[in-house]
């Protein structure tokens, strides 16, 4: 009787493995070379993809976008209207709170979800192409242009630990993507 209920949870055990290692994020990539409110999220599973994609595409609206990656799926928005300097995630029944460093600066940002705090900035100023997080008590994160200056592909090193939710990954994924994209 024990070997039958140890072969029960094995499959459940590949299941779970499979389901989290597919929600390490590997790269970023647009959909379109011109247009830039549909986006595919890559990660280390080989048959997982996500995706990022601008809640109201017709109204060209930058102010809300959608995510889905698996069963998981969520919501960014801008939380005040006309103030592209915080930004709210819905997902993994988790709210996180991206605000601007310094106001009306979006080259480093403050997220948090009232228990894990990360900071994230362009690593050389005014420059977009390589985004990291400055703070490494959970892990290493990183985003960078797969070629210099195309902001159509990025890659990302996601080596955040299990208890970064995939809804804080992709607030950061998001503000890479939102303040390093042309909106035409």
């Amino acid at each position: 009787m024990k070997k039958m209920q140890r072969l029960f949870f094995i499959p459940i055990f590949l299941f779970l493995y499979i389901h989290l290692s597919a929600q390490i994020l590997t790269g970023l990539s647009a959909k379109w070379n011109d247009d830039f409110s549909e986006w595919i999220v890559l990660t280390d599973y080989e048959d997982v993809a996500g995706e990022l994609n601008m809640t109201w595409r017709l109204q060209n609206d930058w102010s809300s976008f959608d995510y889905q990656i698996e069963d998981a799926s969520g919501m960014i928005k801008m939380k005040w209207r006309d103030n592209p300097n915080e930004w709210e995630t819905r997902g993994d029944n988790k709210i996180i709170t991206a605000r601007t460093r310094w106001k009306d600066d979006s080259r480093e940002w403050r997220i948090t979800d009232n228990d894990k705090t990360f900071n994230l900035k362009s690593k050389w100023g005014n420059n977009p192409n390589t985004w990291l997080i400055t703070n490494k008590e959970y892990g290493y994160f990183e985003m960078y242009m797969y070629q210099r200056d195309d902001f159509r592909e990025w890659v990302i090193i996601d080596e955040l630990g299990e208890e970064v939710s995939l809804a804080m990954k992709m607030t950061m994924v998001f503000l890479v993507m939102h303040n390093s994209t042309p909106r035409f």
